[in-house]
């Protein structure tokens, strides 16, 4: 354990960190898996609602810091095209 101020402020900002991240990291897993379940059941307009809501949540991610810019980016393109491809 820390023995200084310093490093004893350090470790409670990362817990409180950890804590932020993986609340924010498991919504957009819940996200992701709404739009893919639409997706799956071949609800079109559903699928567009929450595809919109699932790339607001990941450019926000990514603008955080929370996801590379690019890995948000690639997400999104490759839920898009699942939208896209519903017949």
């Amino acid at each position: 354990m820390a023995n200084h101020a310093s490093a004893i402020k350090r470790h409670r900002q990362s817990l409180k960190r950890r804590t932020r991240n993986r609340a924010a990291k498991s919504r957009l897993r819940a996200l992701i898996r709404s739009v893919n379940e639409a997706v799956d059941a071949g609800d079109k307009a559903a699928a567009a609602d929450k595809l919109q809501a699932t790339s607001k949540a990941l450019s926000k991610a990514a603008s955080k810091g929370l996801l590379h810019s690019k890995n948000a980016s690639r997400r999104t393109g490759r839920l898009a095209r699942k939208v896209a491809g519903i017949a």
